[in-house]
């Protein structure tokens, strides 16, 4: 799947993946806006990485064009 069209399934709170990785990145999830010391936080991505836990995530140029995107059960 591209981009594109995972992105909704994302917004609904999917989890994600490329096919293409190698293997340690465990998901990308969506968390929608929160606040924080009453301060709006703006939806943002976070990456599970395998003995690493979570990070945030922003996908590269070539993440975007990648048509190897799939749902994670």
């Amino acid at each position: 799947m591209t981009f594109e069209e995972i992105l909704p399934r994302l917004k609904a709170g999917e989890k994600i993946i490329r096919e293409g990785w190698p293997g340690a990145e465990l998901y990308v999830k969506l968390v929608g806006e929160t606040t924080i010391d009453g301060e709006r936080l703006n939806p943002y991505f976070l990456i599970n990485v395998e003995g690493e836990g979570y990070t945030m995530f922003t996908p590269t140029v070539c993440d975007l064009l990648a048509d190897d995107w799939k749902i994670v059960e």
